[in-house]
């Protein structure tokens, strides 16, 4: 009769050797027509797959990037019996404001309580979330301060919930060089640049964030369209001034922002990971204080920011996992 320790090695050299990203599977188309749910402030767009009474899924994406990251990893764990949701963020994709008045904002705390409203619009008790960019900030906002509504966390970069304060002080010149977007956007000639040349500007960030990511055309331009929403330059003009301090929030989400700014731990099972991307801080050593449940680390060399995109297989082996 074998251990239970020699079981769970078994059951991790099979998870190991059985890919869940096929080469079937990639020409599989991964959804739909996305679907939309008045949930909040927005009428949100998203893709779904996978059985109705399977445990839930949620994934975000950051910017500038959109639902299509998630492309081969959504499939693979739908295939393994997962409700999968993937939303577009406010400011993209087919998610709109519900009110014109509605201040365009990108702030952290929206973000996070944008997602609490997606779930209670779906009737979604708890889910696990995942992420990478804005996604992985907002999946570790709304895992630390609504941990009774998330399974588990995977996070790409780790803990990147933003303290304005700590976000005052400089860097690095090397690194405030990979920032230079942040500086950009504070001026009124970035907001026409960006606005002028949405589609440049994205495709050179892909490139700098993902240096070894050789994507093609059609599946840039596939989430390309996600950029023509007509609160997209806005909402991302606000999320990066508001980081520096250059804009306002709003109140209603003053006790939140509060309660992040404590650097609240979170509890929940949580796998993060990094890659070559995250550069010095890839060891993760600078935030495993501020995860409190079950939690491991993987480093992924040779891949750049859009880890779901990049190493599929890697990113739906840890939601699975945690």
């Amino acid at each position: 009769m074998i251990s239970r320790r020699q079981f769970s090695r078994a059951l991790a050299v099979a998870a190991v050797t059985t890919p869940l990203v096929t080469a079937t599977a990639r020409a599989t188309p991964s959804w739909g027509p996305t679907k939309q749910v008045r949930a909040g402030l927005l009428d949100v767009g998203y893709a779904e797959l996978g059985p109705a009474d399977g445990p839930v899924t949620i994934l975000l994406h950051g910017w500038p990037y959109d639902i299509h990251s998630y492309t081969d990893v959504a499939p693979a764990l739908a295939a393994k019996g997962h409700r999968v949701l993937i939303p577009y963020l406010r400011g993209y994709g087919s998610t709109r404001f519900l009110h014109a008045h509605t201040m365009r904002n990108g702030q952290q705390s929206a973000l996070g309580a944008d997602v609490i409203a997606f779930m209670d619009a779906l009737k979604i008790r708890k889910a696990t979330l995942g992420g990478f960019d804005w996604g992985a900030r907002t999946a570790c906002v709304t895992a630390a301060l609504w941990p009774e509504r998330v399974t588990a966390l995977v996070s790409v970069s780790g803990y990147l919930i933003v303290d304005l304060v700590t976000n005052q002080e400089p860097l690095s010149p090397q690194a405030e060089l990979g920032w230079w977007y942040q500086y950009y956007f504070a001026t009124e000639r970035g907001v026409k640049g960006y606005t002028q040349n949405t589609y440049e500007f994205n495709k050179l960030v892909w490139k700098l964030a993902s240096p070894r990511w050789n994507f093609d055309e059609a599946t840039y331009g596939q989430s390309a369209t996600a950029w023509k929403n007509p609160d997209h330059v806005a909402i991302v003009i606000h999320n990066y001034r508001w980081r520096l301090r250059l804009a306002e929030g709003e109140h209603r989400y003053d006790a939140l922002e509060h309660k992040l700014a404590q650097r609240p731990v979170i509890s929940v099972p949580t796998i993060t990971i990094a890659s070559d991307f995250d550069g010095p801080n890839a060891g993760g050593a600078a935030y495993r204080d501020r995860f409190t449940g079950p939690y491991e680390h993987r480093i992924l060399a040779g891949i750049g920011h859009n880890v779901p995109q990049e190493a599929p297989e890697a990113f739906a082996r840890a939601v699975l996992d945690v």
